[in-house]
């Protein structure tokens, strides 16, 4: 049941003991997100604490998520942040799939799992909508808060230049600011400039990594296990590359492959006017119109061609 900024208030003041869930290989959305909300409910005087699938990329997010993630205890109250799909809880997908009560999310393609979904499918990131939520219930937002709720949309915007980037997400940038004044500048270093030596290695060889189809309309960049142990990058570093994917001339989708234990996920970019979300939706994945992703299994060119297969499909129409 999709609810308002009312309901999601009385239940998150009504609420005990919560855990709030992110996704499988977290970016700065979900972290910002499920960190400011623990936040918020630490302010109402509620204990919560914040669980993932994988862990939270280190040293990179430390400035957030250094302040822990809760004490263990029995969750009373289940609460997923930034997830469209209870796949994208990894393993915690059985144990709580099934019994979340509170969904705070702004993907389009979310598929209303949960008992309550706060859902703005026009903002920027999850923690636009969190901040709008908490000015709401005129809850305390401590710096920590604010740092957190600000990388989310920082990292989702791509630093405030994609489609997606709301005027509301530019006011809540600079309320934050100047109200809790947030060190901006180094969230921002930290979360697109600064590199390891193996992903700046990556970097250069990626352009060799590109392969173009479709008359260069479709761009296709694969990182396997190997070539990132080559590297000497961890799977955590290969964010942010599928934008590169985009980055020609010609370019109308983009596709940023990249292996995982047993799976490989992939990227989806979208250039100018092509909905990647409903290609990824028809492959059992989902996103944003200019940005989402799924997951696939089998041999990595066989993957491949069933992606060129299904991009073409969608250009055609």
């Amino acid at each position: 049941m999709f609810i308002g900024f009312s309901e999601a208030e009385s239940f998150l003041r009504n609420c005990r003991d919560a855990v709030i869930i992110t996704h499988q290989n977290p970016d700065g959305d979900c972290i910002g997100a499920g960190f400011g909300l623990k936040d918020i409910l630490e302010q109402l005087g509620i204990r919560s604490r914040v669980i993932c699938h994988d862990e939270f990329p280190s040293p990179r997010y430390d400035f957030i998520t250094s302040v822990g993630q809760g004490e263990d205890f029995e969750p009373q109250t289940v609460i997923a942040v930034d997830i469209a799909d209870v796949k994208l809880m990894g393993k915690y997908a059985d144990i709580y799939g099934d019994k979340v009560q509170l969904c705070i999310d702004h993907h389009i393609s979310n598929k209303n799992y949960a008992e309550k979904t706060l859902l703005r499918g026009n903002a920027t990131a999850a923690c636009e909508v969190i901040y709008d939520l908490a000015e709401y219930m005129g809850v305390k937002i401590t710096k920590h808060c604010a740092t957190c709720l600000y990388t989310g949309i920082a990292t989702d915007s791509g630093c405030f230049k994609y489609d997606c980037t709301t005027p509301r997400a530019h006011e809540i940038a600079a309320d934050m600011m100047r109200r809790y004044d947030i060190n901006f500048a180094r969230i921002n270093r930290y979360m697109f400039d600064v590199k390891s030596e193996g992903r700046m290695r990556l970097e250069s060889k990626v352009v060799e990594l590109m392969e173009t189809y479709l008359g260069g309309r479709l761009n296709i960049i694969a990182v396997t296990k190997e070539i990132a142990d080559a590297m000497g990058v961890s799977m955590d570093e290969l964010e942010g590359f599928a934008p590169m994917t985009i980055q020609l001339e010609q370019s109308e989708v983009g596709i940023f492959i990249r292996q995982r234990d047993n799976d490989y996920k992939c990227s989806f970019r979208s250039a100018n006017d092509v909905n990647v979300s409903e290609i990824c939706q028809s492959l059992g994945g989902g996103g944003h119109a200019k940005a989402a992703g799924c997951s696939m299994t089998g041999e990595l060119e066989e993957i491949k061609k069933s992606l060129v297969e299904t991009v073409e499909r969608a250009l055609s129409r």
